[in-house]
């Protein structure tokens, strides 16, 4: 199994919250439970000890050297938009990025990957709120202020707050499987996986019924059920509402359209079974409900840009 070096960066003036949601991915101890093994190092942006919002101070262990031989560098944040980044981190960020580590930007860190130069010309998010202004800033890149995070091969870029757990998560999973990010995330006790196309922030919440609570009842049926067919009047039926409200009420609670929903499910699944099974690919299309194996590897391709055969032979190693 693979392992990694993971630096997080540390600033004078950074969100304890921002600095602790890649630490608790990545940095907890998973002495005896089959965990892969990561390194993680807090590597200071300046000299220390480093004040935080939150009136305490933080001391990191490494400074900017340790960058040259993390294989994931992540910007948890940056603590004022308007204000460019130290040369020394972005020349380090450059650097790794030329040698081919893996570069994130969490919430406002996408200020320092753009600060960089890293972003230009790829797809990237932010946090909603400041997503106009990352855009205005560096008119060069093409910014998604709806999504959760988006992955662009060696860069990678999430909205605020709880986005930046999905977005970590989202790492674990692709690096080292379904397995061992679903164990991260019961652990935290947090959704193991929100596809990155979800929508980071909800105009109106979902009321909280008896009536919503079998609409809930109705996700859970349909994952446990991914084999099956499923339309919008089926699954309208089972919720016991009309197809018009179904189809607004999904909309709200899970901010993509039921068909994209269902989807992602279903590629989900389908790279769990790759990832954890023998079976063949033909089966496994059958098993997540793609109804044909080419109509698994078209969206696979599509969602993934790797074939499925491909996916299983890159994620367990096998060069054959």
């Amino acid at each position: 199994m693979r392992e990694d070096t993971v630096a997080v960066i540390a600033f004078n003036g950074i969100s304890p919250f921002h600095l602790s949601v890649p630490c608790a991915v990545f940095g907890e101890d998973r002495t005896g439970a089959c965990m892969p093994k990561i390194e993680l190092l807090v590597c200071a942006a300046e000299k220390g000890p480093l004040q935080s919002t939150a009136g305490f101070f933080i001391e990191p262990r490494y400074g900017l050297k340790a960058l040259s031989r993390a294989t994931i560098i992540i910007v948890p944040s940056w603590r004022d938009t308007a204000e460019l980044p130290p040369k020394l981190l972005l020349d380090a960020l450059r650097r790794a990025n030329k040698r081919g580590a893996l570069i994130v930007g969490l919430c406002l860190g996408s200020y320092v990957l753009a600060a960089a130069g890293l972003l230009d010309g790829r797809p990237v998010t932010t946090h909603w709120f400041w997503a106009e202004d990352l855009a205005r800033r560096y008119p060069g890149i093409r910014v998604n202020p709806e999504v959760l995070y988006v992955d662009d091969g060696n860069i990678i870029t999430s909205a605020g707050t709880a986005a930046a757990i999905d977005c970590c998560l989202h790492i674990l999973r692709r690096l080292y499987g379904s397995k061992h990010a679903n164990q991260v995330a019961r652990r935290m006790v947090v959704s193991p996986h929100r596809q990155g196309g979800q929508a980071q922030f909800i105009q109106q919440p979902v009321r909280n019924t008896a009536a919503m609570d079998h609409f809930a009842e109705v996700f859970d049926w349909v994952r446990k059920n991914l084999d099956k067919p499923h339309s919008l009047d089926t699954l309208a039926e089972r919720a016991l509402m009309t197809r018009r409200t179904f189809t607004r009420r999904f909309r709200l609670a899970m901010g993509m359209p039921v068909g994209a929903w269902l989807l992602s499910q279903r590629l989900g699944l389908a790279q769990q079974l790759l990832e954890t099974t023998d079976n063949s690919v033909d089966l496994i299309a059958e098993m997540a409900g793609f109804g044909s194996t080419a109509s698994l590897r078209q969206h696979f391709n599509a969602s993934l840009k790797i074939s499925p055969s491909n996916y299983r032979r890159e994620f367990r190693g096998d060069n054959k």
